[in-house]
């Protein structure tokens, strides 16, 4: 069972990262394909995810799963929170009964660097000594060793705002304005605090993150309902 990491968070809360290594009559067999998807490996992962949040909670009803206008998949009456990220051949999933949850997966690619002006805002390029030379600055980042150029910082940077964006799912978020990262050193294991801002909408947030030689995973989780309190 190729089940690359689960951590169970609380008694209500758990996550999981699948290396994708079977056919998809495995998953057919446990999953249904829920919409038309042509190529192949897209559609290996789509029911890795559907697969992973069964495996996770045994109960998870994944044949009442939809899909909001903005893509996010969700459950009608709310009995799971839920997130699912694909990277390649892994699919990541986070399931809670009562928090609100947002995932992401990635494997680290220097493209990251050509859009580091679309996610990041000027005060967080400067903040983590990051500029489109592609040059990571060795000092500005704790004890963990990076050598010049290397991606991880800066698709761990990108991970972390997409977990907010999923976190958030109602779409329409500019990265760099909307989501702000404070510094923090990097480590193997950690977390960092962020604040995600829209409208009259301010709320702190404490993103997790994981990383393994050539992948990131980062996520987080708040009360359901956070965002109607102060909306």
């Amino acid at each position: 069972m190729p089940l690359f990491y689960q951590q169970n968070i609380n008694e209500s809360t758990r996550l999981g990262i699948w290396k994708i290594e079977e056919p998809e009559q495995f998953f057919l067999d446990v999953v249904p394909l829920q919409r038309s998807i042509t190529h192949p490996n897209k559609r290996l992962q789509h029911l890795a995810g559907r697969y992973l949040l069964k495996h996770l909670f045994d109960d998870f009803p994944y044949r009442e799963i939809q899909v909001a206008g903005t893509r996010k998949p969700f459950l009608p009456d709310e009995q799971y929170h839920f997130s699912i990220s694909h990277c390649g051949e892994y699919a990541a999933a986070i399931v809670s009964r009562f928090e609100r949850v947002g995932i992401d997966i990635e494997i680290p690619t220097e493209k990251v660097f050509r859009i580091l002006h679309k996610f990041l805002h000027k005060e967080e390029l400067l903040q983590f000594n990051l500029a489109a030379s592609q040059v990571v600055m060795m000092d500005v980042i704790g004890d963990f060793e990076l050598e010049e150029s290397d991606p991880r910082l800066p698709t761990l940077l990108w991970s972390i705002k997409e977990s907010i964006f999923k976190w958030w799912g109602w779409g329409e978020v500019d990265f760099s304005d909307a989501m702000r990262l404070a510094p923090f050193d990097l480590k193997e294991d950690g977390h960092l605090t962020a604040m995600f801002i829209k409208n009259e909408i301010e709320i702190p947030l404490r993103v997790q993150y994981r990383q393994w030689e050539n992948l990131l995973l980062t996520w987080t989780a708040t009360e359901p309902d956070v965002i109607k309190r102060v909306d």
